[in-house]
């Protein structure tokens, strides 16, 4: 059983910085995609940043030169460096992975439970 256990978050001051790991545990087969979403109070969830197969990263518009994704192959674990941080880049964070896990029937979706980063002005 794959789970996608995150960490990070919290509250920092407008121009502070965090850093979000998620690691997929359990027995990975093949990671097709990792990263983060977030959601926004009365807002849709939207991609933050993602690691592709292959070493390509995918990052929202909005964060870009601001936000760096990482990826650690050993432990299955992507890291998010969130420097230079905007009151309206408050939102749950989430962990999303596509994997096939060893015992599955294929490619399958996770998620993490959500972690809340909080921007004061």
């Amino acid at each position: 059983q794959v789970q996608l256990e995150e960490s990070g978050g919290g509250s920092v001051q407008a121009g502070g910085s965090l850093r979000l790991s998620c690691t997929a545990s359990g027995r990975v087969l093949w990671l097709r995609t990792m990263g983060w979403y977030r959601q926004a109070p009365g807002k849709q969830r939207e991609l933050v940043a993602n690691y592709i197969s292959g070493g390509s990263t995918k990052l929202l518009d909005s964060v870009k030169g601001r936000f760096t994704i990482s990826r650690d192959s050993h432990t299955n674990t992507v890291y998010l460096q969130m420097n230079s941080l905007k009151p309206e880049d408050t939102a749950v964070y989430s962990c999303n992975a596509d994997l096939n896990a060893y015992g599955s029937t294929g490619f399958m979706e996770y998620w993490g439970k959500g972690t809340l980063v909080t921007v004061s002005a």
